[in-house]
């Protein structure tokens, strides 16, 4: 009984890992699809306007 219990355990722990790291790919996805947009739209030059306020 123990040994189920531990099995599912680590089936939910690692389940719920592989759920975030799929989450955080499309956020990944999502961040790199701004900041290519924000750098087509900016003019391509580092010393220029800028899209960002860093």
């Amino acid at each position: 009984m123990l040994a189920l219990v531990l099995v599912l355990l680590l089936v939910l722990v690692l389940g719920g890992a592989g759920f975030a790291l799929h989450v955080l790919w499309w956020v990944a996805l999502a961040a790199l699809v701004l900041w290519l947009l924000g750098f087509a739209f900016s003019g391509g030059r580092g010393g220029g306007r800028r899209w960002y306020r860093w």
